[in-house]
């Protein structure tokens, strides 16, 4: 076989697999959740397995101590979340009409400071005012929008536990068929760009989980103590979407000022520390906690991760966030790997031969 029909075949695949995601992408994201679960619970079922269990028992006992570790935390939270979540929907639409009150009374005194002969000519008014006569609405789509993304959480919370036991169960016949397809040629090659992807994705997972859980609880207990509204909230939006880098702090930053400047109006204090609260949450996630608990796993420069996310979240919506990082990862270790390549070939030593 030819390298150009070796391109070709692998260019196919990889076309193939865009495809699906692209197809499917709406549908895909409690299957990638629970390939992740047995993905992260796999080595602790190795382990249950070499003490004598049978691989249907490890994964049992495993995802029973997860549901159970997940029923704890919500019988511990959920009671307080649900009631914070119930709150913001029947108020929401009162802060919605404050907002707007207090930005048809900017809009006022930039009438009045800025009127001309034509006040019909005030440009800058008007769209303003535009703006916040489509606020109503945008809101109402966005609560829409939340509403069935509520539903499709739910579908994926009965969804995930299946996909998660049948992919731990088989986990390990799964590995073996697959590096059974391999050209025997390429074995070893294979196994080692496999074996750093494992370690990349593995030092990921682990560390990001808990940057994840500390930062959620960071992020709500300080913004309680400043007396936000909707505090437990915010930090649990942002610490689940932090696994994503960089949307968790985004989404949390923008959700917590919008409900600040409708809670403290005029208290330009508590807006600031509630600012004040997701700079030092930055500070510590990317000076302590990556570093420690990361470290350098993933191996990718911050601006090909940020392109990463836009370019598969374009592409393939929330289903491609989820697989951004690990594609990147991907993509990193099978650039070192081309690059090490390259600097033993002919072309790189043609010099020196």
């Amino acid at each position: 076989m030819t390298q150009r029909q070796k391109v070709m075949i692998w260019g196919g695949v990889l076309l193939l697999v865009l495809l699906f995601l692209f197809v499917f992408s709406e549908i895909l994201p409690p299957f990638i959740f629970g390939a992740a679960i047995a993905y992260f619970c796999d080595p602790i079922a190795d382990r249950l397995e070499s003490r004598g269990l049978s691989r249907l028992f490890s994964t049992v006992v495993v995802l029973i101590i997860a549901i159970l570790l997940f029923a704890l935390l919500a019988i511990a939270v959920l009671p307080l979340l649900v009631e914070q979540f119930t709150a913001l929907a029947r108020n929401l639409p009162d802060y919605v009409s404050a907002l707007y009150g207090r930005i048809e009374g900017l809009i006022g005194k930039i009438d009045a400071t800025t009127s001309t002969e034509n006040p019909g000519e005030n440009s800058a008014a008007n769209r303003l005012r535009d703006a916040a006569q489509n606020l109503s609405g945008s809101l109402l789509q966005g609560i829409w929008s939340g509403s069935l993304a509520f539903f499709g959480a739910l579908a994926a919370i009965v969804v995930t536990p299946v996909v998660a036991f049948y992919l731990l169960l088989d986990w390990d016949r799964m590995i073996a068929r697959i590096d059974d397809l391999i050209p025997r040629r390429r074995l070893l090659e294979v196994r080692e760009i496999a074996s750093d992807i494992d370690a990349v994705l593995a030092g990921f997972m682990r560390g990001q989980f808990l940057v994840c859980v500390i930062q959620g609880t960071f992020y709500a207990v300080g913004l309680s103590l400043i007396g936000l509204e909707f505090a437990l909230v915010v930090g649990m939006i942002s610490g689940m979407a932090s696994f994503i880098p960089y949307v968790g702090a985004i989404l949390g930053l923008v959700l917590s000022m919008g409900l600040a400047f409708t809670q403290f109006w005029g208290d330009w204090g508590a807006i600031l520390a509630v600012l004040g609260v997701f700079i030092a949450g930055q500070v510590i996630e990317g000076n302590f906690l990556t570093p420690y608990l990361v470290g350098s796993s993933v191996c990718l420069h911050p601006v090909w991760l940020i392109f990463a996310l836009a370019a598969f979240g374009s592409l393939f919506g929330f289903a491609g966030l989820l697989v951004a990082v690990p594609a990147a990862a991907m993509v990193g270790v099978l650039t070192r790997h081309c690059i090490a390549h390259y600097r033993n070939s002919r072309l790189y030593l043609e010099d020196e031969m």
